[in-house]
């Protein structure tokens, strides 16, 4: 049975537990939640108590990102920024949590209606 959420896009671009949290509540509504982190991944994964043999996630990042899809852009690339606007156009809802005056929306992007 879909969640209430089911149909919604949810760019996740949260850290550390307050973010992930909320956005793991979303998932587990039927969102459809992408995260993405830095390429050496969110700074969660490898704190705390180790979860899998190869030590790449921690009990802490897999209780707060269930039900999520993730990938890993280098936003200093063009590249990077690329496939960031894309993941931006299509998304409805988009959560951050740096501290504050660190998002801006660029001047070029379009926002929807």
């Amino acid at each position: 049975m879909p969640g209430p959420l089911a149909g919604i896009n949810v760019l996740d671009l949260t850290s550390v537990v307050s973010g992930p949290l909320a956005t793991m509540f979303l998932a587990d509504q039927g969102a459809d939640v992408v995260k993405v982190e830095p390429l050496g991944g969110d700074i969660t994964r490898r704190s705390r108590q180790s979860v899998s043999g190869s030590g790449e996630f921690s009990a802490l990042f897999v209780s707060t990102n269930r039900g999520k899809r993730s990938l890993a852009l280098d936003l200093k690339r063009p590249e990077g920024g690329t496939i960031m606007r894309k993941l931006i156009a299509r998304a409805d809802v988009l959560v951050q949590n740096f501290r504050p005056g660190t998002t801006r929306p660029p001047r070029s992007l379009p926002l929807r209606q």
